[in-house]
């Protein structure tokens, strides 16, 4: 009989390759620790580069591991939920807008962690939410090593994870957003493309190093690059005349009204 895997993964998408591949980087987890379900071929190869073993179904997987990690689109699952009842895994839900409650009731699940990770673990620099309030110290501290060999992990509460998708589920797009429209702004200014894009990337960067580091508020560090009459403070009253803070709050707002949905 072949050994229990330590991790399942159902869906072998762009996010569970990330996770993945971020575990057995960090050393967090053997590859042959792993065991994958995912119909895609192509896929399949990439789990396979990584020496991970592959699972010929969901029900195999379920079966078969320790922790089972749910990465399917939430459209998908009750297709598989099914496949995946009787399992004594602690699941750990990706899913975005699934609740714990809504995953038990269909997998009948007893122990589910709630996860919103977001895309920049893809390069380890992730950031999720987690709800692991059904698990033991133990479990909790294996559902964090995973999420923080992809960046970093806070627990909340469920009833916080919608804001969390708002903020940083979603957020990496905001920030692309700001940079592509900051990137237009200096070629409309007269640079070249490729130059606009180093300013505007290494001036994003170095502002959210100084943000982390600095034992300045966010106001205070606004204030230290506005003078009075100068160049910053024309910027920011322009930002301040089209409610450029209202407009971030409202697409939060939508966000997670979107999130709410979405959930069950």
């Amino acid at each position: 009989m072949e050994k229990k895997a330590k991790l399942g993964v159902i869906g072998g998408g762009f996010m569970a390759q990330a996770i993945v591949r971020g575990a057995i980087k960090k050393g967090f987890l053997a590859a042959e620790e792993i065991l994958v379900s995912e119909p895609d071929e192509s896929r399949r190869r990439i789990f396979s580069d990584l020496g991970v073993r592959l699972a010929e179904g969901n029900r195999e997987t379920a079966a078969s591991c320790e922790y089972l990690l749910i990465s399917v689109k939430p459209q998908v699952f009750p297709a598989v939920a099914e496949e995946l009842s009787g399992s004594r895994a602690v699941f750990i839900s990706i899913m975005a807008g699934k609740t714990k409650e809504s995953v038990k009731r269909a997998t009948g699940a007893e122990k589910v962690a709630r996860i919103m990770p977001n895309l920049p673990c893809s390069v380890g620099a992730g950031m999720a939410g987690t709800d692991c309030s059904d698990l033991t110290e133990r479990e909790k501290a294996f559902v964090h090593g995973l999420f923080e060999a992809v960046g970093e992990a806070e627990e909340v509460p469920e009833s916080l994870l919608d804001a969390v998708t708002g903020v940083s589920g979603s957020g990496p797009a905001y920030v692309y957003l700001f940079l592509l429209s900051l990137i237009r702004a200096g070629v409309a200014q007269g640079m070249t493309e490729p130059q606009a894009k180093k300013f505007a990337l290494q001036t994003l960067e170095g502002g959210v190093t100084m943000a982390k580091s600095s034992e300045k508020s966010l106001e205070e560090l606004i204030a230290a690059v506005s003078s009075k009459g100068g160049t910053t403070v024309a910027a920011l009253d322009s930002f301040r005349k089209d409610d450029f803070e209202g407009s971030v709050l409202r697409a939060v707002d939508a966000a997670v009204r979107r999130a709410k949905e979405l959930s069950e």
